[in-house]
């Protein structure tokens, strides 16, 4: 095997895996984003509650109920330094 061969497998080789890498990142772009689109959605049910709107309320339920259609249940634990 030449040279350039060798040269051109590992150039393939870099660009599968850097392909590969931003498949994962984009993923991730998304979960973060769902996330933060989620915890919206509970800080304006918290403030119509709050305020005692009920037809704000019924609408955000059904926005939450959409959103975990989509990207599954959410997760209201608190993570570490997080306060109540």
């Amino acid at each position: 095997m030449g040279l350039l061969d060798k040269a051109k497998e590992q150039a393939t080789k870099l660009a599968d895996k850097a392909q590969e890498a931003g498949k994962a990142g984009q993923e991730k772009l998304k979960d973060v984003q769902a996330k933060r689109a989620a915890d919206g959605l509970l800080r304006d049910l918290g403030a119509a509650i709050w305020a005692g709107r009920a037809d704000d309320e019924a609408k955000v339920r059904a926005q939450l109920t959409a959103h975990e259609a989509e990207h599954g249940p959410i997760d209201t634990a608190l993570d570490e330094g997080d306060t109540a």
